[in-house]
C-alpha cells in the first residue's frame, strides 16, 4: 500500500522521466515510460520503460541506464526536492506481456 505522498512522487517521476527520455532518445527507437515506483523512504526509485521496436529493447535499456545521472540532474533542475532518489531503470515486463497477448488475440 502506498501513501498519497508516494503516489504523487511516483506520478512526478513517471512524467519527468518521460519528458527526459523523449528529449534525449535517438530516432532509432521509441522509449516509453510506463510506470515508476518509489521506496517508502523516498531514497530509491525505479523507472519502467518499454521500447518500440522491441528488437531495440536491449539498446534502449543500456541507453536509459547510461543516462541515469543525466536524468537525476534533469529532475534536480525541474524540482525542489530535499534529496534525489537513486534511480534504477528496468524493462516493464508486464506491459510487454500485455502487448504480446493483444497481438495473439488479433491473430485469432
Amino acid at each position: 500500500m502506498t501513501t498519497p505522498r508516494q503516489d504523487k512522487m511516483r506520478a512526478f517521476l513517471r512524467a519527468i522521466a518521460a519528458e527526459f527520455f523523449t528529449r534525449e532518445a535517438g530516432h532509432r527507437s521509441l522509449i516509453t515510460v510506463t510506470d515508476a515506483t518509489i521506496s517508502p523512504d523516498f531514497k530509491h526509485g525505479t523507472i519502467y520503460i518499454t521500447c518500440f521496436p522491441t528488437s531495440e529493447e536491449g539498446r534502449a535499456l543500456d541507453f536509459a541506464k547510461r543516462k541515469r545521472s543525466d536524468l537525476r540532474e534533469y529532475i534536480k533542475s525541474h524540482a525542489h526536492l530535499k534529496a534525489l532518489p537513486i534511480l534504477e531503470v528496468k524493462i516493464d515486463e508486464g506491459e510487454r506481456n500485455r502487448q504480446r497477448i493483444d497481438e495473439l488475440g488479433q491473430q485469432g
